[in-house]
């Protein structure tokens, strides 16, 4: 993982302190560096003599109502703990905000690589497909977990999870918006009208599923831990499969990296049908139908999220200094998505 040279303006005394008083083992003084990367909630590498942590928070500043919920985040890394899908360790959440200004939980420090771009320069191109192999893996293994088993029955709420999700990601974009955006509107108006029956079962959906939110083991294809829950619920699991296919689609400049007009042969990455078809063999399906609705949605929420970025950075609250460059993709996003439903 990567981090900054930069000081976070934590506490760390008063964190160690906390710390030593609630989490078995753990000794002070901390060091604590903040992570690169990261749009919504601050993460930091803490050093200690009882060995590494990593803290995830909440930003300082007013907050969209149930957005940074690292409180759920930390429910699912618990109860993730116990299942196949690889995740790190959940050691402790704190909800007294007065400790560092506010919500923050602590989990246990994984070494692997992370990769920002879905084109995996630094991987030899014969293993590039292998990544990828191992990624709809992990997703497949996710989806297929047995949420009551895992005491997460009530981790969302029933009905059609697209129709409540359109209706949140609609809210949120509202809440945070700062320009008319003409594609915007348009999917504001075609998604609900164009959503399709939600046939499957209820997943656990990690809601974040790309790249950058995976870590690998060194030197290996192989996914250490899948990071950043802070989206996760119950719904339809193709959600998360489009959202991570959207790598293929996004241009390859910018912020947000993607695969777009890229020769995908050359570079050993393989096509999306042919994701689609491991996912389906690996959890028994027959096929997608209504796929392209499925993508439109991912560029849709996406590009919600973007502008929630963009509305923080512009009132001083954003975790990283790229912030107003991704903010600046919302419309990029959408017109995206207008492409695949005109």
């Amino acid at each position: 993982m990567t981090s900054e040279s930069t000081s976070p303006a934590l506490d760390v005394d008063k964190l160690a302190r906390y710390l030593q008083q609630h989490v078995p083992g753990f000794h002070g003084p901390v060091q604590a560096t903040k992570f690169a990367g990261g749009q919504s909630n601050p993460t930091f590498l803490l050093d200690t003599p009882s060995g590494r942590y990593v803290l995830r928070r909440q930003p300082p500043g007013q907050l969209l109502k149930s957005a940074h919920a690292v409180d759920r985040e930390f429910r699912v890394l618990s109860a993730l703990g116990q299942t196949p899908v690889p995740v790190a360790r959940a050691w402790h959440l704190c909800e007294d905000r007065e400790v560092i200004g506010s919500m923050f939980y602590l989990m246990s420090y994984e070494e692997g690589r992370i990769f920002w771009n879905p084109a995996l320069p630094e991987v030899d191109r014969d293993a590039r497909r292998d990544y990828y192999a191992s990624i709809v893996a992990t997703l497949a293994a996710l989806h297929d977990v047995d949420v009551d088993a895992a005491g997460l029955s009530d981790y969302g709420r029933p009905g059609n999870y697209f129709q409540r999700q359109i209706e949140l990601w609609t809210r949120q974009y509202r809440a945070a918006e700062t320009d008319p955006i003409g594609p915007m509107e348009a999917l504001i108006e075609w998604l609900p009208a164009h959503c399709p029956a939600d046939t499957q079962r209820p997943s656990l959906v990690h809601g974040d599923f790309r790249i950058d939110n995976l870590m690998f083991a060194n030197g290996a294809p192989r996914v250490r831990a899948v990071l950043d829950w802070e989206l996760s619920t119950l719904g339809n699991p193709l959600a998360d499969l489009a959202y991570f296919s959207m790598c293929l689609r996004l241009p390859a400049t910018g912020n947000i990296s993607g695969l777009r007009d890229q020769d995908r042969s050359t570079l050993g990455i393989p096509e999306e049908e042919e994701m689609v078809a491991q996912y389906c063999e690996l959890r028994g399906l027959p096929g997608i139908d209504n796929w392209n609705f499925y993508l439109a949605f991912s560029f849709f929420r996406l590009a919600s999220i973007a502008q929630g970025v963009k509305a923080r950075a512009l009132q001083g609250n954003a975790s990283n200094a790229s912030a107003l460059e991704v903010g600046g993709m919302v419309e990029t996003l959408a017109s995206l998505a207008v492409e695949l439903i005109d």
